[in-house]
């Protein structure tokens, strides 16, 4: 047998055990995807949620929020806190497993810290679709909204947010005291998915593309800003309204 002969069998033996090595591990990956594809599109379902079109998407001609210009977002019935004679309203589309809205959470905590009763914070919900979790997390806690208790499951939710399994966000109900036979009815009411649908819309004819956003007194200010940010706007509002 010749020296090439000899190289050439081995080499060809191993590539084959390779190429078995990757279609399996091809096989693997492909059955992993389609089972959170399919994970999603049931979540998004049941929300009323289009899973292919994203929220939030800019409207039609592709604007996003003037940062110069003033929107006046809808606040009426969303979760607020603060004073209730706020001077600066500060409004936040948020998702619950975005991690710039986690880091973000403790800049909006020293805001509140800074002003007081001066500033109020109103959350709005915007799940986006590369978060499958999302949905069922603001379900729940718009659900617990309608029992008082929105921020408390906000906090619980936002403190592991890669945890939103069914029976963790059950825990948390309980653990916050929620009336369960209620809490277990609107988390999958048609008010809850409508609420959580109208949010998204808003967005969309707002141009938000993206989580967190925010407007302050209605001044587009995007992303998980620094709180220098924050109190350049809020100290602007509250000089304007002495």
């Amino acid at each position: 047998m010749r020296k090439t002969e000899a190289i050439a069998g081995p080499l060809l033996i191993g590539a084959v055990f390779l190429a078995i090595s990757c279609l399996g591990a091809a096989s693997l990956l492909s059955q992993s995807f389609d089972r959170g594809a399919y994970r999603f599109r049931q979540m998004a379902s049941e929300l009323g949620v289009d899973p292919v079109q994203p929220l939030g998407r800019p409207a039609a001609d592709g604007q996003r929020p003037n940062a110069d210009a003033r929107s006046v977002p809808r606040i009426q019935g969303a979760p607020w806190r603060g004073g209730e004679a706020a001077k600066v309203v500060i409004v936040e589309w948020s998702d619950f497993q975005c991690p710039f809205c986690t880091r973000v959470n403790g800049t909006l905590r020293q805001v509140e810290a800074a002003y007081g009763d001066r500033v109020a914070l109103v959350f709005k919900h915007l799940p986006l679709p590369m978060h499958p979790g999302a949905p069922a997390a603001h379900a729940a806690a718009e659900a617990a909204h309608g029992q008082g208790q929105f921020w408390a499951m906000h906090d619980k939710i936002f403190a592991n947010p890669h945890d939103v399994e069914t029976a963790t966000l059950v825990g948390y109900a309980e653990e916050i005291g929620l009336d369960m036979e209620r809490f277990r009815r609107d988390w999958v009411s048609d008010s809850v998915r409508a609420r959580i649908r109208a949010d998204a819309e808003e967005a969309k004819a707002l141009g938000v593309t993206g989580t967190p956003s925010f407007f302050v007194n209605g001044r587009f200010l995007s992303g998980a800003q620094p709180i220098g940010s924050f109190k350049r706007l809020i100290d602007e509002e509250l000089s304007a309204t002495r």
